[in-house]
């Protein structure tokens, strides 16, 4: 009998859950070349990432790779929320209206 309505409930439980939003990917893009890259993309749920990079100082003992970037998400709340980043020699640098800045 327990198992009965342990079973009944479980049930009940995942009737009730939301229904998980299938994502597409509405645009892909690619370039990787021998002194950097660059990618795109966008999803269905409003989710897209944009970046590149390039190598600094080839061939030298200072070689480097500098990125830049934007990506944005719809949030639980509804709102649209975007990073806009510059990771290099100085480390990785988000700026968005909702990060806080020191």
């Amino acid at each position: 009998m327990k198992f009965v309505i342990v079973f009944v409930a479980l049930f009940a439980v995942a009737l009730a859950a939301p229904p998980q939003q299938q994502v597409e990917i509405v645009r892909q893009d690619s370039d990787v070349q021998p002194d950097g890259y660059r990618f795109g993309y966008e999803t269905s749920d409003g989710s897209k990432h944009d970046e590149e990079g390039k190598l600094n100082n080839i061939g030298t003992d200072e070689e480097s790779i500098s990125v830049r970037g934007s990506f944005s998400f719809v949030a639980d709340d509804g709102q649209v929320y975007t990073v806009n980043y510059i990771a290099d020699e100085n480390g990785f640098q988000p700026q968005g209206a909702h990060l806080p800045v020191a």
